[in-house]
């Protein structure tokens, strides 16, 4: 019985704390709602933004890391064609050089076409002054033997001197060791040119006949004497004219018409 009576009254003052909050906030004037909305906003606002940020931050998060995933994907994209095209770049190099060397032996072969000749390419050099050998990539498999001429596109390059079944070595006009049997193409004068050992880029021509008028200019051929070279392949032009107190001893120097350091491509002359 007490405890429904305790119950009855707190009943009666909750009610009256609530009728008296209704009185209070109908005569509360409507600036003072505002300022405590003011306040209200001055403290929610922040709140509110802190967890917006954090959230459009994670939304950013998600959309960097999915731009990070999509930019892998294309960088690897372009690696690969990266790659491809580096490929097709290469067997294009290889495909414009094999064209190149194709037509430099058609050229050759065009312009020597009086002689039978076998292809070959340099593989190894040695020139020096005490020595100037060229490896080609030719040998007794394709008919190649000792003493047989090599030329290039410019004019002569040497001749065979030791062969294997695959290569073949050759002694250039500039080694020490060379002698060529030549001419003077404007006069028909015979000479002979030598390799020197004080310099690999030039002949050194002597034998030179005393009633002979040297032209500084003048283009030197093979003779066709001595039983290696044929007759008529160019060797290059005389440079200078040596003059001594015996003209039976002046000599010329001979600019060689082929670059033994770049040559590359050159013909083997079958013996006829």
């Amino acid at each position: 019985m007490n405890r429904n009576k305790q119950t009855e009254f707190l009943g009666v003052i909750i009610t009256i704390v609530i009728l008296i909050l209704l009185i209070f906030l109908s005569n509360v004037q409507v600036d003072k709602l505002s300022y405590l909305e003011s306040v209200v906003n001055t403290v929610v606002t922040p709140v509110q933004r802190f967890f917006t940020d954090i959230k459009n931050k994670i939304q950013g998060n998600q959309a960097y890391f999915a731009d990070m995933e999509a930019l892998k994907a294309e960088n690897e994209e372009l690696k690969r064609t990266n790659s491809e095209l580096e490929t097709q770049l290469r067997e294009l190099e290889v495909i414009k050089a094999d064209n190149a060397t194709l037509q430099e032996y058609m050229n050759l072969t065009q312009k020597y076409a009086e002689y039978q000749t076998i292809p070959a390419y340099v593989i190894n050099k040695d020139v020096s002054n005490y020595s100037s050998n060229l490896i080609i990539n030719v040998g007794t498999n394709d008919g190649v033997q000792t003493n047989m001429t090599v030329i290039a596109d410019k004019g002569l390059v040497g001749h065979i001197i030791s062969v294997t079944e695959k290569t073949a070595k050759v002694q250039v006009i500039i080694d020490a060791a060379s002698t060529v049997s030549a001419k003077i193409t404007t006069t028909d004068e015979s000479i002979i040119c030598k390799g020197t050992l004080e310099n690999n880029q030039i002949l050194r021509a002597s034998y030179i006949p005393t009633g002979a008028e040297l032209i500084q200019g003048d283009n030197v051929s093979t003779s066709g004497l001595g039983g290696i070279y044929p007759q008529g392949i160019h060797i290059g032009t005389i440079k200078e004219i040596i003059t001594t107190s015996n003209i039976i001893d002046r000599y010329a120097i001979i600019e060689p018409a082929v670059d033994f350091s770049k040559v590359s491509n050159v013909l083997v002359v079958k013996n006829q």
